[in-house]
């Protein structure tokens, strides 16, 4: 078969650079196939992307399996509230507790920052209430990244791990995250010592979809379905003084979407690695596992 012309561009492009021609378009010709290449998923990413694929159905198709991933849904509300808390302690503000309800509600309550003063606590308002979306997002675009190796996987257990300790310190006065988060854990050192941590890999890629598709959907549920008063977007609307409540979560759903779509590209482009070669180099770090 004849090479088609985009295919023989790219052979002249190879072999400029090997013979060390300093062609700025050729140059940028091997860019552009290295990057699509890096972006194509091999057979162990296909699995990885289709189980993605099926935790949203799950997520947010399926209603008669709400009860199932409730614990998950407390964790992920707990995630934006401590998102909230350490936008305030980057802020100076002193945090006064968080709040998680059995209907999957939360309030993060702080005050003061330096200096303490009316307009400056404004402004610490308009970095703290954004916060709880968009940290959540990253952090779930981050698991779903590990989520594509398994040794990538067990680090983000570990931090998941910090998450939950730095969060119920400041909710110790409730007790829905001492029993959502005690399940947590308890399920992350099961999946870590289950079949060389591979359960472990598709529970973080889990929560990392959580992260991302909940708050995705919280987003449209609070300010652009139902507006409801009481939500992020509406309070920093009020506090901004500018474009409507609807416009900041249009604004913040695109950001979260982003979040999203980036976090399979980190890990379409930098976990390569087949099953086999990720139990084995699992095997070899933090302690390995059972098998």
């Amino acid at each position: 078969m004849a090479p088609t012309r985009t295919q023989a561009i790219r052979a002249l492009a190879t072999a400029a650079i090997l013979a060390g021609v300093q062609d700025p378009l050729a140059e940028l010709i091997l860019a552009k196939r290295d990057a699509r290449e890096d972006l194509t998923p091999n057979p162990t990413q296909q699995v990885t992307l289709i189980v993605a694929a099926c935790y949203i159905v799950v997520i947010g198709i399926l209603p008669y399996l709400e009860k199932a991933i409730y614990p998950f849904k407390l964790l992920t509300v707990g995630l934006h509230e401590m998102c909230h808390a350490l936008a305030g302690v980057i802020t100076c503000a002193h945090i006064e507790s968080i709040t998680l309800e059995p209907n999957e509600g939360g309030t993060t309550r702080m005050r003061g920052g330096i200096p303490s003063v009316r307009s400056f606590e404004n402004q610490l308002t308009q970095i703290t209430l954004p916060a709880g979306y968009l940290g959540s997002g990253l952090i779930g675009a981050i698991f779903i990244a590990c989520g594509f190796d398994t040794n990538a996987s067990k680090v983000s257990a570990l931090v998941l791990a910090f998450f939950l300790l730095l969060t119920l310190f400041w909710a110790r006065r409730s007790w829905v995250p001492y029993l959502t988060f005690a399940f947590v854990a308890a399920l992350l050192i099961v999946c870590w010592l289950v079949a060389r941590s591979v359960a472990l890999r598709f529970l973080i890629l889990f929560i990392g979809v959580m992260s991302c598709f909940y708050t995705i959907w919280d987003i449209v549920d609070d300010t652009l379905a139902r507006k409801v008063n009481s939500s992020d977007a509406s309070e920093y609307a009020n506090l901004i003084g500018c474009c409507s409540s609807r416009f900041w979560g249009a604004f913040w759903l695109l950001q979260s979407i982003l979040f999203f779509g980036a976090g399979l590209m980190v890990g379409l482009a930098v976990f390569k690695d087949d099953f086999e070669t990720q139990a084995q180099k699992a095997d070899n770090f933090l302690g390995g596992s059972p098998g």
